[in-house]
């Protein structure tokens, strides 16, 4: 028995919801008395690697067909490999990529679909998983008695561990149909020199409260002594202050940092439903009675305007002593 798990790269590159996706794989394979079995497309990293983090073996496949993503494509290849190595079970990371092709290979190889995992499965036979849903507010206990199965598991949720072990590496020739190429990709524009969100363990978020982009700087300056990535509530986006690449919501990027700090942000539920999943809220509000505070861990009424720069000045002073 075989687990595949497929390690997502961007810009040929692995990520850690990657390494996180092939830990859980790992020990997804222990629970089921089976062996561990990555895939990547388009890496130009060392592969190897990911035997640190529990895959055995590695299917590589490189083709300049499938430089750019293309879900159709790589959903194909994915089910290609999981055929040819007999994987029952396909791993995937919850990204945007992977939210694109888990619902195609559970279709076409009449797998069950369990998306948003948080835990290892309670059994597995029969196999009964736990997920979040209504978007991240309650979790939900799936059984399904499916041999083929896709899982997709959300980033931050799992302690990955490294191993001194390596993986060997195996090409596999896959050549995408050109009837599939429904879908072209003409040009991508990628955000450049930051943390990206969904990789984030810490977040510094701000909303209309911080009154102009001009005062961003306050929340750059915090992310950098955090070492942070930073994100913005939907009518900061929507009003051309930030990017809509930092957008962070129901209708943006849903996040689940070890930290999320939000200055100036009211909390409407559509924030929440994209943030609540975070291991500790911050909320920073000069309205006592903002709904945010409602979800928050620890809470600050005051003024942005005062209190950030004296809470970078405490980080830079708690960080020139250790």
């Amino acid at each position: 028995m075989t687990i595949l798990v497929y390690a997502e790269s961007w810009d040929g590159k692995f990520k850690k919801s990657s390494f996180e996706a092939v830990d859980y794989a790992a020990k997804l394979a222990k629970q089921m008395g089976a062996e561990t079995t990555a895939l990547t497309i388009s890496a130009k990293e060392d592969v190897s690697q990911l035997g640190k983090y529990g895959a055995q073996s590695v299917r590589t496949i490189n083709n300049q067909a499938l430089e750019t993503f293309n879900n159709q494509s790589y959903a194909d290849a994915i089910i290609a490999v999981a055929n040819k190595i007999n994987a029952d079970t396909v791993i995937i990371s919850n990204t945007s990529n992977g939210k694109a092709i888990a619902p195609l290979i559970a279709a076409k190889r009449k797998a069950a679909l369990i998306t948003n995992v948080i835990e290892l499965p309670e059994s597995v036979s029969p196999f009964t998983i736990v997920r979040k849903t209504f978007s991240s507010k309650a979790i939900a206990r799936y059984q399904t008695l499916s041999d083929k199965k896709v899982i997709s598991i959300t980033a931050n949720s799992f302690e990955y561990n490294e191993r001194e072990q390596l993986a060997t590496s195996e090409a596999f020739d896959y050549v995408p149909e050109d009837a599939v190429q429904k879908l072209t990709s003409i040009s991508i524009n990628k955000a450049t020199g930051k943390i990206g969100l969904t990789e984030a363990d810490l977040v510094v978020s701000a909303g209309r409260g911080l009154k102009g982009p001009e005062n961003w700087t306050m929340v750059e300056e915090l992310a950098e002594v955090l070492g942070a990535a930073t994100a913005c509530s939907k009518p900061v986006s929507d009003i051309g202050w930030r990017p809509h690449s930092e957008h962070v919501g129901q209708t943006g990027i849903a996040i689940n940092p070890q930290l999320y700090i939000a200055i100036g942000i009211s909390g409407a539920i559509q924030h929440l439903a994209g943030v609540n999943a975070s291991k500790n809220i911050v909320v920073i509000n000069t309205d006592p009675d903002a709904p945010f505070f409602k979800a928050a861990d620890y809470g600050i009424v005051g003024d942005a305007f005062e209190v950030l720069p004296k809470l970078i000045s405490a980080i830079k002073s708690y960080k020139a002593v250790i």
